[in-house]
């Protein structure tokens, strides 16, 4: 039995869809807080020729200003991949309470994988983490954007 996805991790993979229509990695990424929707995003570094436009910070910079505020406390953040050393970074500074991610990423992550960066002694802040939520759609979404760069 399958259960549905929470809606923002719908969201998420939605925008990640729209990402790939737009040549760029298949990743999306919403802020919520108190079960509001504050800010999506999706990776725009070939539209916006920036290497710091991935879709979790895209989304973290639409939802600090939307709040006005650096700080997203009580913030959940959802995004379809295993946040990279630099998105898990700005998660940690921007203090986002939980972080849910679909796909896990052995090779670029920063959670789970490589430098486990909130498991750092460095890391002043730690979001719950919930790994795995929507993981079969979105690790698909991934393949399938890759199979068809190599075909």
């Amino acid at each position: 039995m399958s259960f549905p996805l929470p809606e923002p991790m719908r969201l998420a993979l939605d925008e990640a869809a729209a990402a790939a229509r737009d040549g760029e990695v298949p990743v999306g990424a919403v802020v919520t807080r108190g079960g509001e929707m504050l800010a999506v995003g999706r990776n725009r570094m070939r539209d916006a020729h920036d290497p710091t436009a991935h879709a979790e910070m895209v989304a973290l910079r639409a939802a600090a200003t939307a709040l006005g505020s650096p700080r997203l406390d009580g913030c959940d953040l959802w995004v379809t991949l295993e946040p990279c050393a630099m998105c898990a970074g700005a998660i940690a500074l921007a203090r986002i309470q939980r972080l849910y991610f679909g796909a896990a990423d052995p090779k670029g992550g920063a959670v789970l994988h490589g430098p486990r960066l909130f498991g750092q002694p460095t890391c002043h802040h730690v979001p719950e983490v919930y790994p795995g939520i929507g993981e079969a759609e979105a690790g698909e979404m991934l393949r399938a954007f890759f199979r068809a760069r190599r075909s």
